[in-house]
């Protein structure tokens, strides 16, 4: 039986009989765009469908302000929402805007650069879609600290709230913010939300 990934609701997830290595992980997902996709610890296959305008409006937005920052900032580099990371508990995660500082990007291996880094970014932003469980993107937060990420925000357009993420403490609501302000590896760096909220 065969079907076509735009005939089924996103995301969908599946595990492959032969667990794909990485460099096959990365050639499905070239071959397969404009779906998104991850694989989490377990090796299952996440199915994403590609964000609506709306949504893609928002991250296009995020995205813009952190990399004009980390460009004068000059302390890192600043990725989009197709750049997937190798995390510690192997899982290939890829967050809508993310900051690596110029100490991780200059360790990766040239080869492995041209696929998934061994290496988790110390700043990573999700932006929720209309398509996003509340609980999975909250747990996809969890995952990213607990592989070694340092600060994480999620955003949250629909409720208007942004839950900030940190080791070894609660995470922080702010609910309706004008702005959000960076802290540790990206301190100086504030995400005014008049220009996400639209």
């Amino acid at each position: 039986m065969s079907f076509a990934l735009a005939e089924v609701d996103l995301p969908i997830r599946f595990r492959t009989e032969v667990p794909m290595t990485d460099a096959e992980f990365l050639r499905f997902c070239a071959a397969n765009e404009p779906m998104r996709f991850e694989r989490d610890a377990n090796g299952e296959i996440i199915v994403m469908s590609p964000t609506g305008f709306e949504g893609s409006g928002i991250e296009s937005e995020v995205f813009t302000e952190l990399a004009v920052w980390t460009r004068a900032d000059g302390r890192g580099k600043a990725f989009g929402p197709t750049a997937g990371f190798k995390l510690r508990d192997t899982s290939v995660r890829a967050a809508d805007a993310a900051w690596v500082s110029w100490r991780q990007v200059n360790s990766v291996d040239p080869a492995e650069a041209k696929g998934f880094p061994s290496i988790c970014p110390e700043f990573v932003i999700e932006v929720r879609s209309q398509s996003d469980k509340l609980a999975e993107l909250k747990a996809k937060m969890e995952e990213w600290i607990a592989n070694g990420a340092e600060v994480a925000w999620l955003i949250d357009p629909i409720d208007r709230v942004v839950t900030v993420y940190r080791p070894g403490s609660e995470p922080e609501c702010h609910h309706n913010p004008s702005s959000v302000q960076g802290t540790g590896p990206i301190a100086g760096f504030e995400l005014v939300l008049a220009r996400v909220w639209g």
